[in-house]
């Protein structure tokens, strides 16, 4: 395997800037090789509509045209992008995300919250391992603040809470002056966003605190500059802080050592963020990591392709916890990718992604029935794109959800349309395949397909059974003639032999 191949590059797209790191993966350490980061303030772009303006894509596009001559000779399988609050929020995402994909050459995915605060905490521990005290991690970006307690590489409380240090800026700090009372209101504001973690936090306690990312980096190099404190932030410097910020009294004059020029009109309200967090948990105390999301996208992007998928265990442990029929959910799986295996090729489908995809949706079409026998493929449908799903996108997450939504009775063609173009094709073929997988198997026992020849274009599929199978099942060729009905709303034409 070329060094090449090995190389890895994250893409945050967070909502005060954009980051890149670029690794090799060597005898199973990882070794970073380049940073990039530009202070984009995609939130401050994000107009009351919550749509995007047109100034903030293009600042955007042209940050992520940067980064794609970069990485454009790193097999595409090793890069990952992800969008964060911002994304998660704006209205006119689709549009940023088209524009963005042609501009970097690489698609985007927009992760939930807790997905965020899972990958930082992720990426702190693995940049300052502990296998026995536990540990809460803080991160302030631009639009949210993400909470985490873990110990090692677990988590036991992820949180993601919609403050951050540009929206915060926008809310309290906007003309840029810093008075006394405005720090207090901000630091309030974040507190009564806190109340309702803070005593379930207090409860579960840690053994001590790390902060990460830019805002916490750079109070951190301040206050240590200022000579309050050797190590981490103390609290008593925390206060001597916003205690200069209100003496200083103006974004623009704040000459701090530590504080970058593009951070200056956000940095108040990020330092109240941290103000109330420390009153609100009761901290006297911070350390300081140097991993943050992107570390934590590279490790999971790293075991992705190492047969080591978060993915896969969030699918185990979601079927354990609808109690969902194992056995026909192995069955259904089984085969589905059977059939898969041999469209493969015909229906231009991913080896890998769109192979796991189906796998998942196999796993998971019953989930629904946790709730209720009647309709319980649209019950599962919501449940699955509603969920944190560990490792998962959004984008993902609602893939998912089309394949459970659509395993079974009429084919929900309109609703695939809320697909992006450029993978709702693929989509939809995958819910066939995983529709006759249901189907095959409807009577929940575990016959052999193996003898089956399935033959697919552009314009169908053709399964093929042995001599005399179908007349030896005739439930089971009434179920496929009702299927090939159902079909008839999509382009895919099923045909029987």
């Amino acid at each position: 395997m070329s060094a090449l191949e090995e190389s890895y590059a994250a893409i945050d797209l967070g909502s005060n800037s954009f980051h890149m790191v670029v690794a090799n993966f060597v005898d199973g350490h990882l070794q970073v090789i380049d940073r990039m980061k530009e202070m984009v303030r995609l939130a401050s772009g994000l107009n009351s509509e919550k749509d995007l303006s047109e100034e903030s894509i293009r600042q955007g596009l042209e940050c992520l045209q940067r980064f794609g001559q970069r990485i454009k000779e790193i097999p595409a399988t090793n890069v990952r992008v992800v969008g964060t609050n911002t994304l998660r929020l704006a209205r006119n995402k689709e549009v940023f995300l088209s524009q963005a994909y042609e501009a970097l050459g690489h698609p985007i995915e927009i992760i939930a919250g807790r997905e965020e605060a899972r990958l930082i905490y992720s990426g702190v521990a693995h940049s300052t391992y502990d296998e026995t005290n536990k540990r809460l991690v803080i991160d302030i970006g631009g639009g949210s603040t993400e909470l985490i307690i873990g110990r090692g590489y677990d988590t036991f409380q992820t949180e993601s809470l919609h403050m951050g240090c540009v929206n915060m800026g926008r809310q309290f700090f906007e003309d840029g002056k810093i008075k006394s009372k405005r720090m207090r209101k901000a630091t309030l504001f974040a507190m009564q966003e806190l109340e309702s973690i803070s005593n379930l936090y207090k409860s579960v306690g840690w053994d001590y605190a790390l902060g990460s990312s830019g805002t916490i980096l750079a109070i951190r190099d301040i206050v240590q500059s200022q000579g309050w404190c050797d190590s981490g932030i103390t609290a008593s410097a925390l206060v001597r802080l916003a205690e200069l910020l209100i003496a200083i009294g103006d974004s623009e004059a704040l000459n701090l050592e530590g504080l970058s020029e593009r951070r200056k009109p956000v940095f108040a309200g990020g330092t109240a963020i941290l103000l109330a967090i420390f009153e609100a948990l009761g901290l006297e105390k911070m350390n300081v990591s140097d991993g943050a999301l992107r570390e934590g996208l590279l490790y999971d992007l790293i075991g992705r392709t190492h047969n080591e998928d978060i993915r896969d265990k969030t699918i185990a442990a979601v079927a354990n916890r609808y109690n969902i029929d194992i056995q026909q959910a192995n069955r259904v799986k089984d085969t589905a990718k059977a059939l898969f295996d041999q469209v493969q090729v015909s229906w231009q489908l991913d080896e890998k992604i769109d192979s796991k995809i189906l796998m998942w949706g196999a796993m998971i079409h019953e989930i629904g029935l946790s709730v209720a026998h009647y309709q319980y493929h649209k019950h599962g449908a919501y449940l699955t794109v509603n969920s944190d799903l560990a490792g998962f996108s959004q984008q993902d997450q609602k893939k998912l959800a089309m394949l459970v939504r659509g395993h079974r009775r009429k084919f929900p063609i309109e609703e695939f349309q809320s697909i992006v173009s450029s993978t709702k094709a693929s989509l939809i073929k995958l819910c066939v395949l995983l529709r006759l997988a249901v189907v095959l198997h409807r009577g929940r026992t575990a016959l052999d397909f193996s003898e089956i020849t399935v033959n697919a274009n552009k314009a169908g599929i053709d399964l093929i059974f042995p001599a005399n199978w179908l007349e030896q099942h005739p439930l089971t060729l009434l179920d496929l003639n009702t299927e090939q009905n159902y079909l008839q709303a999509t382009d895919i034409r099923l045909s029987v032999h």
